[in-house]
C-alpha cells in the first residue's frame, strides 16, 4: 500500500484555499457534505456548455447525454463493485429509500417484520416506519451506550422467520461506528430476509464491494464523497427486476431506468463521473503499475483508510486530554478499524451549538445537533440538550488542522470551566 500525497490532494480542492477572518478555513464538516475537486466542477460546467439536453433525442447533444448516463452507470458500478444495470440514480439517498420502501411494501403482508436500528440516520428508519400503515411490524435494535456500537445480541433476539428486511447503516454518521455487516447480513439471510445498507457516511472512508458483502441493496450519495448532489442505489439485479416500482406509464420498462422517477440530474452525473475519475487517477498515481480502474480505486481507498486512521488516532488522543469533555463512541487504538474518523463530543458548560459557533468564528467548521441520527441522541439522553458536536475528518484534512482544533477546544473548555467554577 502506497501512502497519500496529501499536499497534492489538497491542491485539487479550491475551497481549501478560502479564509474566514483572515484564517484558512478548516473543514471538519465532511459528514454533512465534502468539498469538491476542481475537476468535478469543470466536468459539470462542460456538460452544461456542450451537452445540455434531455435523453433519447435525435440530435447530437441528446446523444451525448445518453452516452453520459451509460458512462455514469459504469463509473459508479466500478466504484461499488457491481454491474451497471444494478445502479439506480435519484435525487438523494432519502428519496431513493422512500421509493424502494414503497415498492417493497407491495409484497408485504400484515404481520411481516422489518428491523431498523437506533444507530442509523433517520433516512434509513422513517421510510420503513411508513409501512406500519400496511400492518408491517417495525422492530428497533438497541445500541451499547458505552461505545455507541450496535447490540448484536439484541438483533439476534429480534430477528425471526417473520423478518422480511433488515435496514442498517454501514457506518454511523454521528459517531463513526462501523457495523459488523458480515455478521448482520449472515443473520438476515439466515431467515431469508433482505438487507438494505445505508453507506452514505462510509463511502468516503473505505472500500465498498457489494458482491463481497452480498447485500441486497445499498445506497450512497456522491455529495458525501467529493461529488455533486446525486443519490445512488445499488440493487441486486434479481430484486430490481422482480420488485415492481411506482412509475409513470410512458417511462422505461427496463431495469434500472424503470426505477428512476422523472428527468435525472444530468450535470450531476457528469460530476459523478469526474468524481470516480478523481479516485481512479489518484490510485494510478499512487501505484502506476495498477492493473485496472477497479484496482486503482481499491488501492486509493486503502491508502485513504490508513491515513484517516492516523488522523483519527491523533484526534481522539487529543480530545481525551481536554478537561470536561465527554466522548461518544469507540476510542481504543486497536479498534480503529471499527470506526470512521467522525467523532461526537460534548463539553461541560457549553452546548454543542455554542462550541460550533466559537469554532466557526475561528474558521474551524464543525456540525452540531443530531445529524438526523435522532434515535441515537435520544437513546444517549442528549437530544433535548442539543445533541452532539460532530468533528468529521476526510483525506484532505491534516494533523496540523487537528492540532489547531485541539488548541481551540482546550481554550474553550478552559474558559467554560472558569465560568462554571
Amino acid at each position: 500500500m502506497v501512502s497519500l500525497d496529501v499536499e497534492s490532494i489538497r491542491a485539487k480542492f479550491p475551497a481549501l484555499a478560502h479564509k474566514v477572518n483572515g484564517q484558512p478555513i478548516i473543514f471538519f464538516d465532511g459528514p454533512g457534505g465534502t468539498q469538491v475537486p476542481a475537476s468535478v466542477m469543470k466536468a459539470m460546467q462542460q456538460y452544461l456548455l456542450t451537452s445540455n439536453a434531455n435523453a433519447h433525442g435525435a440530435f447530437v447533444t441528446s446523444a451525448r447525454t445518453d452516452k453520459l448516463i451509460n458512462t455514469a452507470r459504469l463509473a459508479i458500478a466500478n466504484f461499488l463493485g457491481c454491474d451497471r444495470d444494478e445502479i439506480v440514480f435519484g435525487a438523494n439517498m432519502t428519496s431513493l429509500t422512500f421509493t424502494l420502501s414503497r415498492a417493497i411494501a407491495r409484497n408485504l403482508q400484515p404481520g411481516d417484520e422489518i428491523i431498523v436500528t437506533r444507530l442509523d440516520h433517520d433516512a434509513n428508519v422513517a421510510p420503513w416506519h411508513t409501512l406500519k400503515e400496511k400492518g408491517v411490524i417495525i422492530r428497533t435494535v438497541d445500541i451499547n451506550p458505552h461505545d455507541c456500537t450496535l447490540n448484536l445480541s439484541d438483533l439476534a433476539a429480534k430477528i425471526n422467520q417473520r423478518t422480511k428486511l433488515v435496514a442498517v447503516g454501514y457506518a454511523s454518521n454521528a459517531v463513526g461506528t462501523i457495523n459488523n455487516l458480515a455478521q448482520i447480513i449472515s443473520m438476515a439471510h439466515g431467515v431469508k430476509a433482505l438487507v438494505f445498507i445505508d453507506a452514505v457516511h462510509y463511502a468516503p472512508h473505505g472500500i465498498i464491494d457489494v458482491r463481497e458483502l452480498d447485500c441486497d441493496f445499498l445506497v450512497c450519495s456522491a455529495y458525501k464523497f467529493f461529488g455533486p448532489h446525486v443519490g445512488i442505489l445499488y440493487g441486486k439485479r434479481e430484486h430490481l427486476t422482480q420488485i415492481r416500482p411506482y412509475k409513470v406509464k410512458p417511462a422505461p420498462q427496463e431495469v434500472p431506468a424503470c426505477w428512476e422517477t422523472g428527468t435525472p440530474n444530468f450535470e450531476g452525473l457528469a460530476g459523478l463521473v469526474a468524481t470516480i475519475k478523481y479516485f481512479r487517477e489518484l490510485g494510478e498515481q499512487m501505484l502506476p503499475s495498477v492493473a485496472d480502474s477497479r484496482q486503482a480505486i481499491v488501492e486509493v481507498m486503502q491508502g485513504i483508510q490508513a491515513y484517516e486512521q492516523e488522523l483519527c488516532q491523533h484526534l481522539i488522543a487529543g480530545l481525551l486530554e481536554i478537561p470536561g469533555l465527554n466522548f461518544y463512541g469507540i476510542t481504543e487504538p486497536n479498534r480503529l478499524r471499527w470506526r470512521t474518523p467522525t467523532v461526537g463530543i460534548r463539553m461541560r458548560g457549553q452546548t454543542p451549538y455554542e462550541i460550533a459557533k466559537q469554532l466557526g468564528d475561528r474558521g474551524i467548521f464543525t456540525w452540531h445537533g443530531n445529524f438526523y441520527a435522532i434515535g441515537l441522541t435520544e437513546r444517549l439522553g442528549i437530544e433535548s440538550s442539543g445533541g452532539l458536536l460532530r468533528i468529521g475528518l476526510v483525506h484532505y484534512n491534516t494533523i496540523a488542522e487537528i492540532d489547531a482544533l485541539l488548541t481551540a477546544l482546550t481554550e474553550i473548555a478552559s474558559s467554560s470551566l472558569k465560568v462554571t467554577t
